[in-house]
């Protein structure tokens, strides 16, 4: 039916509409109809431009079976409203302006903001804003800098692992991790990272004790096993949930919100400026 030929439809697409010479020399377009719903037909030159060039046949094919679907069931959905609700098209008509007034507001926001967007945020101002913001960023979870390590029962060398563990020297941090990648399971060695504890723990015993903060706060190294793994761990710093949030946890969050403040003025400040040309311009009146 209608899908039997979307593939050789959007073959067709891939180099444009089809043209037909007309009588005298004049080309005329040739609307062809891929679907009707009642008395409304969606045409092939409509589907131009929703195939982009580089992909595949099976790709492009999916995208236009979509499409096509997606206009049938609106179609129902708009002429069964027809029929149940009074529609006013005038309001209609408004809405659809507002949303394209939007939408190309939207796209030159967008561009402005890529072109002057300043993306350099110095540690003083990270620091500053974390200073000035203290309180919104208080702990949801435990959080740690710990060393974990999950290794089957079975690997070598199972004895040389808790003293790689609970040593504090670079070389030992060195060899453990060396060793690691060669037999463990799962593994993280502690460095300057803060870590979600629940979530370093996750799949293992740990992420089964029922206390986390006494556990945090009364086991600086902690080993347990089941049926197959052994597990290791050994926390050098923590933070509990409900305190405030240690500054290098947030770091990123903290860069993201000053962007996204920094966006926002942008948006303004084109905003304004636009305003000001054309009333500078004399292009804006309000007519009474």
């Amino acid at each position: 039916m209608v899908f039997s030929s979307i593939f050789v439809i959007t073959l067709t697409l891939l180099t444009g509409c089809d043209l037909l010479k007309g009588k005298g020399g004049e080309q005329e377009e040739f609307r062809t109809p891929v679907a009707r719903v009642n008395s409304a037909y969606l045409y092939r030159d409509e589907l131009v431009g929703i195939v982009s060039t580089g992909i595949t046949p099976e790709d492009s094919t999916i995208r236009v079976e979509s499409y096509v679907n997606a206009w049938i069931r609106k179609q129902l959905l708009i002429q069964e409203a027809a029929k149940k609700i009074d529609i006013n098209e005038a309001e209609v008509e408004r809405k659809i302006l507002d949303y394209r007034y939007s939408i190309i507001a939207y796209e030159y926001q967008n561009f402005y903001i890529k072109q002057n967007l300043d993306t350099v945020i110095a540690d003083t101002e990270i620091q500053n804003y974390y200073k000035d913001h203290v309180d919104n960023f208080i702990l949801k979870q435990n959080i740690v800098q710990a060393t974990f390590v999950k290794v089957p029962k079975n690997a070598p060398k199972i004895d040389k692992v808790k003293d790689l563990v609970l040593s504090s020297r670079e070389n030992s941090k060195q060899e453990l991790k060396s060793y690691c990648l060669s037999f463990s399971s799962a593994y993280h060695i502690a460095d300057s990272t803060w870590m979600i504890f629940d979530d370093l723990v996750q799949g293992s015993p740990l992420a089964e004790i029922p206390n986390k903060i006494q556990f945090l706060k009364t086991s600086p190294y902690y080993e347990t096993s089941d049926e197959n793994f052994l597990y290791f761990f050994k926390v050098e710093q923590y933070r509990i949930s409900d305190n405030v949030s240690p500054l290098e946890f947030v770091r990123d969050e903290i860069r993201n919100i000053i962007l996204n403040k920094r966006k926002v003025e942008l948006a303004k400040k084109l905003e304004d400026d636009v305003y000001n040309q054309g009333v500078e311009q004399e292009a804006v009146e309000i007519i009474k």
